[in-house]
């Protein structure tokens, strides 16, 4: 595909349908990008590369609007590089979404009758299987609505061969470098899915509970604790002091009654307990708290279980056999009827974990589990930011996430599902503990057993970069295309997957960055910023908006919205406003098209072209560099915003109508003109094309007889500036400007026609009479002109003749009222600010209002009285 992008235009197609409808173009628009191969990356090219890797989503998941967010961006950073002659790789795949998967899997044998214990392992794993083909990867194919340019050729799942393959090689090495180890922790437990899961599976919020004070021991060895989870004194194995709290000193040592059991259990001093934090005793329940467990481990604590993996109580007669929360209940009135409850607050509302796929309350457990030792890979992630190597944009995210890679934990890799990579250890009859490599064969024999636990997910996406380019094999994707050059993605992952990814990366791949830079977005919000969630009611489907829409527009809508690192808002008002600007474009291009505009040929010389010509040369070549440098500074906002602003108003809503003139005059300025405009359509559809892929390819292939704008060249900037012509059209816009404004306070229809004597003596603005006279509909003077309104104008008189046009004495009437009004205001304000006690009194903001409404009195009185002096006298 390298010739296509030097390809010589042929002579245009001139035939646009009157409107734009986004669902002819887009569909067909797309399947011809992929069959032409636009989007396959070559690793055997010269061309430097250029990576990016796909966040990948579930594989149970469809398309949400923080995808489409998110996807839009990577899609423009690509499209434009690829545009700038780069061998860009955009890679798509799919995680296989461990738990949500199994969930769903399950959910359809639960339909059945069934359980996966029903079907046994290795048929329930192949269920899955079937799910993933039949139902699975539903993103893919609303990714192709949305006009993601990725080379589904090199599509990858974290279940794959190659990626298993990759998931083996890493687990052995780390392993052999005692980097993996399995040790009995406190983890986050899901009663219902019935595993261990990560960090960034639970979802806090604040529930109505109780805060109970019970009173442990008896007579003068009496502490009072109290707690939210009362159930949990069952397996209390202490009483935690601070050990410079006088009120305790005496009990440090001694072993006190736990209520409700048969046990005593010992006072031990602990700096982590806060003398001023309630009574300054805490209970200790190692097997059921992480701060518990690690002050047990100081204290040589026993770590009792209480609750089975249902968190069915399992201890302690009367409630043995009782769920969590029924235990809760019964414990408490027990404790009521031994006098041992000395407060009770509810509701007493804090901040519980639940599972983020089914909503159960999660339960810290003391569990055997598979552990990455993240102390030396954590240290190599945060020196590859400090030292450069990695840049964060925007640069004040460096701070979060210094504060995760300098205080992380070891983390817990192994999850009880089935439906994952299954940990590659098998245990002897004798203890022996085997690990096996991708390519080593599994101990056999009797009394031989593997693992049977699955890795965590975030384990195999954290191989993502290297992994979807061959790793461990050395090939010459990995070669070409490692390390990636930009990881997009949401800030609120920022702790778990770019943080897995850098220490894999960089273990792995030798002390090579998997990603030069990391540009992190906010979130996508509704349109009073609030976050988006079905119990809100206020979620979107981004396709609902593509069929109403185009993706055009949303993709649009998104982009104008995305300031690095910041939330988006979005609302369907600004998609349809998008909607309107892409036929803005559209119509802008129909209309071109219809009066000559071309690209062929050299453009014409300055000396041939008319100011209004090089005025807008000028500024295309200013949008250039400023959307360049906005795109190096992943500044998709500004970007968007800069195109908008030049496509509408200076293309469309200037340069167009300023050209009317000189095409109906014809000749050789129109011909000139033409040729301008061809090159103004050509370049603003280039730089558009990235975030409005659709239209603009469309419009370009029309405009140039070009195959497609996707491998067309992006366009540069030519150094043509010319302040002159920007100077004398910032002249001629702003004489239009207020005529019109003035037109319409005299309440004059846009379309009524006005005979109007034009003075440009001494301006510029003589070559532009015509363009003057057209836009603002002003007839020549003709005989009886009588100039009843005069508007001094940035140098120019305009004369006009508004007799027989306006009620002028009701106008006078009108503006004389208005004027009192202001004027009313400007005195009201002066007083309030000539008030010292005022002054000295009102806050800050309160003065800098009133000193805004002088200011705006002041510009309206001004205003008022110069409509006055331009009416005609009675």
């Amino acid at each position: 595909m390298t010739e296509n992008a030097q390809q010589q235009p042929t002579a245009p197609h001139t035939e646009l349908p009157t409107q734009y409808a986004p669902a002819d173009v887009e569909g067909t628009l797309y399947e011809r990008w992929v069959e032409r191969g636009y989007f396959a990356a070559d690793a055997k090219s010269d061309k430097p590369p250029y990576t990016i890797v796909i966040p990948p989503p579930n594989v149970t998941g469809s398309l949400h609007l923080g995808h489409a967010f998110q996807h839009t961006l990577m899609d423009a950073l690509t499209r434009r590089k690829r545009m700038q002659g780069y061998e860009a790789l955009w890679l798509p795949g799919m995680d296989h979404a461990g738990i949500a998967t199994q969930n769903k899997v399950e959910q359809q044998l639960a339909e059945e009758g069934k359980s996966r214990h029903d079907l046994g392992r290795e048929e329930f794993v192949e269920r899955v299987w079937q799910w993933k083909e039949e139902y699975g990867g539903r993103i893919l194919g609303q990714m192709r609505r949305l006009g993601d340019g990725v080379d589904w050729d090199r599509e990858r799942f974290t279940m794959d061969e190659g990626l298993s393959k990759a998931v083996l090689t890493i687990f052995k090495r780390l392993y052999e470098d005692e980097l993996i180890y399995r040790a009995e922790r406190i983890i986050n437990w899901c009663p219902r899915c019935l595993t261990a899961i990560s960090d960034i599976e639970v979802e806090y919020q604040e529930d109505d509970g109780e805060l109970v004070s019970i009173k442990y021991g008896e007579g003068d060895e009496t502490l009072v604790v109290a707690t939210t989870r009362a159930e949990t004194m069952l397996g209390d194995t202490a009483v935690a002091v601070h050990p410079d709290d006088e009120r305790y000193k005496h009990l440090v040592g001694k072993r006190i009654k736990l209520p409700l059991t048969d046990r005593t259990i010992p006072v031990v001093a602990d700096t982590h307990v806060d003398p001023e934090f309630g009574t300054g005793a805490v209970k200790v329940t190692p097997a059921h708290d992480p701060n518990d467990f690690a002050i047990g481990q100081r204290h040589g604590l026993e770590s009792i279980t209480v609750m089975d993996e249902r968190a069915v109580i399992t201890v302690h007669g009367p409630f043995e056999g009782l769920d969590r929360f029924e235990a809760r209940s019964a414990i408490v009135a027990a404790l009521r009827s031994q006098g041992r409850i000395v407060a009770e607050k509810r509701p007493y509302v804090h901040s519980v974990g639940h599972c983020s796929r089914c909503k159960t309350t999660i339960e810290p457990r003391l569990s055997m589990q598979w552990w990455v030792k993240v102390g030396p890979l954590a240290k190599a992630a945060g020196d590859a930011v400090r030292d450069g190597r990695v840049k964060i944009h925007p640069e004040d995210m460096s701070k979060r996430y210094f504060d995760w890679v300098d205080n992380m934990h070891d983390w817990c890799i192994s999850r009880q599902l089935w439906w994952g990579h299954r940990i590659p250890v098998w245990y002897g009859p004798d203890g022996e503990v085997v690990c096996v490599g991708p390519d080593e064969e599994p101990p056999t024999g009797e009394g031989w057993r593997q693992d049977t636990d699955v890795l965590d997910t975030w384990f195999s996406s954290g191989l993502w970069p290297f992994s979807t380019l061959g790793w461990p094999e050395q090939t010459e994707d990995l070669r070409k295309f490692y390390p990636t050059d930009v990881l997009l993605t949401g800030h609120d992952i920022i702790f778990f997957w770019v943080a897995r990814m850098m220490m894999f990366g960089l273990y792995a791949m030798d002390g090579e960055v998997p990603f030069k830079t990391i540009a992190l977005t906010g979130l996508v919000r509704d349109e009073r910023g609030k976050k988006m969630s079905k119990s809100f009611g206020n979620v979107v489907d981004p396709l609902d908006w593509m069929d109403k829409y185009g993706s055009d527009a949303v993709r649009f809508t998104l982009a104008r919205g995305a300031n690095p690192g910041t939330d988006v808002p979005i609302g369907e008002d600004w998609v349809q406003a998008s909607r309107n600007f892409a036929n803005k474009i559209w119509n802008a291009t129909r209309f071109a098209l219809m009066n000559g505009a071309t690209v062929e040929g050299p453009l014409p010389s300055p000396e041939q072209m008319s100011a209004t010509d090089r005025w807008i040369l000028s500024r295309l070549n200013k949008t250039v560099a400023q959307v360049d440098a906005f795109y190096e500074d992943f500044q998709f906002a500004k970007l968007s915003d800069a195109l908008f602003h030049f496509a509408w108003d200076e293309v469309f809503d200037w340069y167009v109508e300023l050209s009317k003139t000189t095409f109906q005059a014809g000749g050789e300025g129109a011909e000139v003109s033409q040729r301008v405009l061809g090159e103004v359509l050509d370049v603003t559809l280039k730089l558009l094309h990235p975030v409005v892929p659709f239209v603009t390819d469309a419009l370009w292939t029309t405009l140039t007889g070009g195959e497609s704008v996707v491998i067309a060249e992006w366009p540069g900037d030519s150094g043509f500036r010319d302040d002159a012509a920007e100077r004398e059209i910032e002249t001629l816009q702003s004489v239009i400007t207020e005529v019109r404004r003035f037109r319409a306070d005299q309440g004059l229809q846009p379309g009524q026609r006005v005979p109007a004597r034009l003075d440009l003596t001494g301006t510029a603005l003589a070559p532009h009479e015509a363009a003057i006279r057209q836009l603002l509909r002003l007839q020549p003077e003709g005989e009886g002109f009588a100039a009843t309104a005069t508007l001094p104008v940035a140098g120019a008189t305009v004369a006009l003749d508004l007799s027989g046009t306006i009620d002028v004495a009701a106008e006078r009437k009108r503006l004389a009222k208005d004027l009192a009004a202001a004027e009313k205001e400007r005195q009201q304000a002066e007083a309030k600010l000539g008030n010292e006690a005022f002054l000295a009194k009102a806050p800050d903001n309160v003065v800098d209002k009133i000193r805004g409404r002088l200011a705006k009195a002041d510009e309206d009185i001004k205003r008022i009285q110069a409509q006055l002096e331009g009416l005609p006298q009675a």
